[in-house]
């Protein structure tokens, strides 16, 4: 690994436990959701598929093979985990063409339903994931940690990044620098797509923790520009008394910047936190901005939704909750602890 790319976030809460989690597939399962209402009619097949160790490009390629057609007329809403049990929807353009037959799909594919409609599925569609964690071989305080939990459900969790974003040895970040660099130039739309999510996502992972080691990540910073729940709209702090109590409901949070062209809307102290953690990566903030990607704003904190855990036995513990898109189940996992992926089987 590029020592660049070496740190190692630090998590908000304090960590007692260790242990293993993806020991089984089924250890790690996630149920896509989605604000939909299918019209039943269109040219469009949509399938509820439940995928088990399998990556959902993968799965898709598979949809397109078993239906003849290309896999760019396969939509889905995002990516899901491979070494995991999830559930999401598909979408296969079929137009003036019946029904495929999917009975030549191997098992690690399972078709829960499927409906017609008149539009394509596309990227970012989906309003929250819903997961299903165990956590194995547990050593260390479990008191503690569920009392973090309870501490997390109602305070929330830093909005990291997962380690998913970055790739396997954080190559994402390697290969953007070379290509800012002028090192080399990826073939492919997707490639770029990802090199370019890497390189925001790293500068804003270093604004969060950055606040987080000054303690006021979830708490108002003279400057802040502030991020509604449940939605991508920002303001700016004007003063106001009540932004204080809106903070500590959750109905806002306070945001960093994901790097582009464009003036930072940030003053005071966060504007100068954001500029020098910027500053640290000039590569990515030229790169960013030579290829045209604007100014947008991310919460540093999520709340967790339908929190509940269950102690199975003394080394194994059972989460489930809800995240908005784009958040990262891992992430909270590393507030309680330091948990290595296991072998799969």
């Amino acid at each position: 690994m590029n020592t660049l790319f070496s740190t190692e976030f630090i998590p908000a809460y304090a960590a007692p436990l260790t242990g293993q989690f993806r020991v089984h597939h089924s250890d790690f399962k996630v149920d896509e959701q989605m604000d939909i209402t299918l019209s039943g009619q269109g040219e469009h097949l949509w399938l509820q598929v439940r995928k088990t160790g399998a990556n959902t490009d993968w799965v898709a390629g598979q949809l397109a093979r078993c239906a003849g057609i290309k896999e760019m007329e396969v939509g889905y809403a995002g990516l899901k985990d491979r070494h995991a049990v999830t559930t999401q929807w598909f979408s296969l353009q079929l137009a003036g063409k019946p029904d495929p037959d999917f009975s030549a799909l191997l098992p690690e594919i399972e078709i829960l339903q499927s409906t017609r409609h008149d539009k394509k599925l596309k990227r970012g569609a989906l309003t929250a994931n819903h997961f299903q964690l165990i956590v194995r071989d547990i050593e260390g305080d479990v008191a503690q940690a569920t009392a973090i939990i309870e501490q997390i459900s109602k305070q929330g969790v830093p909005n990291y990044f997962g380690e998913q974003r970055f790739g396997n040895e954080r190559n994402n970040l390697t290969k953007a620098l070379a290509w800012f660099k002028g090192e080399f130039r990826p073939k492919q739309r997707h490639q770029m797509s990802l090199y370019l999510s890497a390189a925001r996502s790293w500068i804003f992972n270093h604004i969060l923790q950055e606040r987080i080691k000054q303690g006021n990540w979830n708490t108002r910073l003279a400057g802040d520009v502030f991020v509604l729940e449940d939605s991508h709209s920002w303001f700016l702090d004007d003063g106001s008394e009540s932004l204080a109590e809106r903070l500590s409901q959750g109905d806002i949070h306070p945001s960093g910047a994901m790097w582009g062209e464009g003036d930072l809307p940030t003053q005071g102290l966060m504007r100068a936190l954001e500029l020098q953690q910027a500053d640290y990566f000039p590569e990515f903030c030229k790169g960013l901005i030579q290829q045209r990607l604007a100014f947008e704003r991310r919460a540093l904190r999520v709340n967790i939704k339908n929190l509940h855990y269950e102690v199975l036995d003394t080394h194994t513990l059972q989460l489930n909750f809800t995240l908005p898109a784009g958040a990262y189940a891992t992430v909270l996992l590393e507030q309680l602890g330091q948990f290595v992926a296991a072998v799969h089987t």
